[in-house]
This record gives C-alpha cells, structure tokens and sequence, in this order.
C-alpha cells in the first residue's frame, strides 16, 4: 500500500472506531498526507526506504517535532525543537507520524487510567482497563490505526499494555535505541518500545532505530 492510501486508511480507522481517550495531539489530515505524498514521491524515484508505507504513533513522553511533548500533564507541556533520535531514524526510514499517545501521568503507572485527558479504554473490552503507562500507544496499534507504535518501558510500561490488546510489545536492551528526547520514569531503566500486530515488524522499527546517538 502507498504511504498516501495508508494515512487515508488511518484517519478513516480514527473516525470509524472514534477512541477519542487515545490521542492527547493528533496531526491534521492534510499536512500527514502531504508528507506521505512526498515520501511516495522519493520511492517511485529509486529511494530506498524500509518502512515507507507504515504509519506510527508516539507515546507523549517522546519528542516529536510539531508536537507539544506533555508527559500526560498540562502544566508540565513543552514545545520540542527537534524529533527524539527514536522518531528521526523512524521518519528517515518511511514511517509518518500522526499523532502522541495518551500514557498514565509521567509514565507511573500499568492501568492506563491516570491521566487528566481521560482513561484509555482497551480495545476489545471498552469496560476493562487498557494497561499502562504507554496506553494510548497500545490501544492504536491494536484497533488498526497505526501499523507501530512508540511506548516507553520501565517496569513493564510497553508490555503490561502490549499483554492486555493483544499485541507484541518488544523492550529492547537498555541503551539500544537512545532515550535523548525522552522523559524517563526512571533515567536508568528506561527504554523506548515497540507496539506492533507481529514480531516481524516490531524487530524491523527496532533495527531502525537503533544504535548510538552521541549524546544519550
């Protein structure tokens, strides 16, 4: 499927099972479409991008350029400069971004529920909890929304959520994809993760991200 018809899908999947609770900032339609134009443009002239065609989404501990990073709180929200080495090598790569995920406040916590922008329920089951921290992150991959996404993991952030929708959530070894750009939980422990419908994909987000940045 090309980038274009992917976002296309996206955003009709976001409208079609309307989990508002999900997103804390979601792109408009129009720019997540320009640069998926962009990005088929660059594949139908021989570039090689390994991941064009996917769509993500980004746990809001993560920077994301464009994006206010919020950590699930209000007053703590700031406006990046930049995309976290994680989010970069994932665009290089293909990927387009369409929003940050909702995530229990300051990544603290495996329900899903502690955050002032609203419990994320799960996918299958609107009356039981979605798993946190990286909730919001869990819950669009596992509708369909987004084929990957971004999550953090501490103690269990991206697999608890991973384990209640459904879905392969890889933790990679600490200090294999840089947190630069990431509010930790816990600075030591933290690791960015991947959601994702199978192993396949979810090892082929983390070889593309991967390696040392200079500054983590």
């Amino acid at each position: 499927m090309s980038a274009l018809a992917r976002v296309r899908a996206a955003y009709a999947r976001i409208a079609e099972v309307d989990r508002p609770e999900v997103w804390i900032s979601l792109r408009e339609e129009a720019d997540a479409l320009a640069e998926a134009a962009r990005i088929d443009e660059r594949v139908a002239s021989g570039e090689r991008l390994p991941l064009a065609g996917l769509v993500a989404a980004v746990k809001d501990n993560i920077d994301v350029a464009g994006f206010p990073t919020t950590a699930g709180s209000p007053a703590f929200a700031y406006d990046p400069d930049a995309d976290a080495p994680a989010i970069a090598r994932l665009r290089a790569a293909g990927v387009v971004v369409l929003g940050k995920t909702n995530l229990d406040q300051f990544a603290t916590g495996l329900v899903g529920t502690r955050s002032p922008y609203g419990a994320v329920r799960n996918a299958w089951d609107p009356e039981r909890i979605s798993g946190g921290s990286s909730s919001g992150s869990a819950v669009a991959t596992a509708l369909g929304i987004v084929d990957l996404a971004l999550g953090t993991d501490t103690a269990g952030s991206g697999r608890v959520p991973a384990a209640l929708n459904g879905l392969v959530g890889v933790k990679p070894t600490i200090g294999l994809i840089p947190t630069t750009g990431v509010i930790p939980a816990c600075r030591t422990l933290d690791c960015v993760t991947v959601f994702a419908r199978d192993l396949r994909l979810a090892r082929e987000a983390v070889e593309a991200m991967s390696g040392p940045d200079g500054v983590d």
